[in-house]
This record gives structure tokens, sequence and C-alpha cells, in this order.
């Protein structure tokens, strides 16, 4: 696959630039993959965003026509505030897909987890619970979907797998998504499935354990 057809900008453009038109000094493919750059950098506020374009505006201009040089901190929040957080998404799980699939993703793991200080205690804010699809092999986050708490998983996981090109990967999750509707849907993308078995599961897990007594008892006859 040529590289150019992984570039951000293809996926950021198609964006809807929500600023003015008199009031743009910035292009906005320019603030996005600074931003997505940055963050992937490891920053983690609006002025983090701006010293990491400023630090490395040569390389940045070898990709990017940056006409007025790097945005100000206040740019990237003020253009981030309007944007459209679902239309952001899907530009950037569209950017992410076809990264997976030039990396050809065999494996991915879907899995919840509480964002560590994000509510609770004296805060009167609810914790904020992710449930995340990884590629292991690629050490990447296809994609993610909030919920209130831990037992909302059985809805998100099927949103999650939604926003996934699962064909030809393996998809592993835990007891909370063994369940016949998500199974159907992985297999309906065209994927493979392993789901955690455990006594949340009526019959099945004694189900499961005889089929496997009565293998090892006709010593694997039959198994292909």
């Amino acid at each position: 696959m040529a590289l150019s057809r992984l570039a951000l900008h293809k996926h950021i453009r198609r964006l809807k630039d929500p600023r003015i038109n008199r009031r743009k000094r910035h292009l906005l493919g320019d603030i996005l993959t600074i931003a997505v750059c940055a963050v992937i950098a490891g920053a983690n506020t609006w002025p983090d965003i701006e010293t990491f374009g400023r630090q490395r505006q040569d390389w940045l201009r070898g990709f990017l026509p940056l006409p007025n040089g790097i945005p100000s901190h206040d740019t990237f929040e003020r253009v981030f505030d309007r944007l459209q957080p679902q239309a952001l998404q899907t530009a950037l799980l569209g950017w992410l897909h076809e990264i997976s699939a030039a990396l050809g993703v065999r494996h991915i793991a879907i899995d919840g987890k509480t964002l560590r200080h994000s509510g609770g205690g004296s805060s009167s804010l609810r914790q904020l619970h992710l449930v995340s699809a990884w590629a292991v092999e690629a050490n990447l986050t296809l994609g993610q979907v909030a919920t209130e708490e831990k037992s909302n998983e059985i809805t998100a996981i099927p949103r999650l797998l939604e926003l996934l090109d699962v064909g030809g990967a393996l998809v592993s999750i835990d007891a909370m998504g063994c369940q016949k509707e998500i199974a159907a849907q992985i297999v309906a993308g065209g994927g493979d499935y392993v789901l955690t078995v455990k006594d949340n599961q009526e019959h099945l897990r004694a189900d499961i354990e005889a089929c496997f007594i009565k293998t090892y008892d006709n010593d694997c006859q039959g198994i292909r």
C-alpha cells in the first residue's frame, strides 16, 4: 500500500472547518495534524502541542504548508472546542483502520478500564469507563466507547465493533462480552472470536467442560 494512502491529512481534510473565513490564519489540516502528532508524542495540554510544533517546525514543513507558521495554543484550543467530536472520531478512525490494514492486524483485544482519577470520591463526577479495541501486534488503539460503568460494557461492545473492521482478525473479549449477539456480530464482520467463559453464563461452562472431558476420554478422536 502506497504511503500516500495512509496520510492523516487525507482523512481530516474532509472535516467541516468551524471557523469564519476571514479569521483563518492557519489551515485546518495543519492544526489537526500537528495536534495528533503531538498527542502521539506525549503532549497533554494545548501549550504542550504548541511547543511540540515549534520545536519540530522544520520536520513538519516537510509535509505541511504552514503558511503562517505554528498556531498558538489558544488557536488549537478554540478549533478543537468547535469541532464536532463524532466527525473527528470518524476521520481519525478511518486513518487508523488504513494503518491497521497495512500492518495486517491479526489480533484485536477488547477490554474495559476505568480511567484513574476521573471521578468518584469527593468529586461530583462519575468515573469515566472506556471500552477499547487494541491491535495487539501494532500496539495501537483502534477505537474507544465510553460507558457510565462496567456493567454497561455489554451494550458498549457492539457499538465499538461497529467502528471496527474485524475482517480476518481474531477478536478476544473477557467474560463480559460472552454474548451470542456479540459473537454473531464478529462473525458477520468476517472475524473470528475467543470469548472467556465464566459462571455468569448458565450451563455454558459446564457444557464446555463436558465436551472437553468427552473428547479426552475418546483420545481426541474426530478432532481436526
